[in-house]
């Protein structure tokens, strides 16, 4: 099974023990979009204010994660490509982190679900923990520089490891910065993997 190089990140969809002291899930409204909430209102706040909104909430969330957990680290906020980011900053974040990023996955998961029961809009939010995602993505763009020499000095596809969708689209992001070379995704989650070709194979 093949698709076109272009990946979008979603976290797990985990149940893990944590959960938000929001309204519960069962009754939510169904999520939108930030942009689509905007627009369906003049009078609603900005996608900009929307993102700054997931920020604090995801914020309060975590604090009170680093609470029952007895972690210290401090939370930065921000709003990178339409994106509210989260970082949890500090030492001995290792366990929030996990095997390959795991835990910090589901955290995020389920930070991003806080938001919306709050919300009701659909969050996109992307949570770092010790700067993991940060060092991860300058690792993936060297792993996909490397793929790309490959296929150019020898001709023949280079198939990567399984990756998680994040992973894969900073992966396709390196390759498409390469003439010559292309890059598709293949397989079934968890083993889909990017796989990197010459140009018009």
């Amino acid at each position: 099974m093949k698709d076109h190089v272009t990946e979008t990140q979603a976290g797990p969809t985990g149940s893990d023990a944590l959960t938000s002291r929001g309204p519960s899930s069962t009754s939510a409204p169904a999520a939108v979009s930030a942009s689509d909430a905007a627009a369906a209102d003049p009078s609603a706040p900005s996608q900009q204010d929307l993102l700054v909104q997931e920020g604090d909430i995801a914020g309060d969330y975590l604090e009170r994660l680093l609470d029952i957990a007895d972690v210290d680290g401090d939370i930065d906020m921000d709003v990178e490509n339409d994106r509210a980011v989260v970082a949890i900053v500090g030492d001995g974040l290792d366990a929030l982190i996990g095997s390959g990023g795991a835990v910090l996955d589901a955290l995020q998961e389920l930070t991003r679900l806080a938001v919306v029961q709050q919300t009701g809009v659909r969050s996109r939010l992307m949570l770092d923990i010790g700067g993991w995602r940060a060092r991860r993505k300058v690792e993936l763009t060297q792993t996909g520089m490397r793929a790309a020499a490959r296929v150019l000095a020898a001709g023949q596809p280079v198939s990567l490891a399984p990756m998680t969708p994040f992973e894969r689209k900073i992966v396709h992001d390196a390759v498409a910065g390469v003439a010559g070379v292309v890059s598709e995704s293949e397989g079934v989650e968890p083993e889909r993997r990017v796989v990197v070709l010459p140009a018009g194979a």
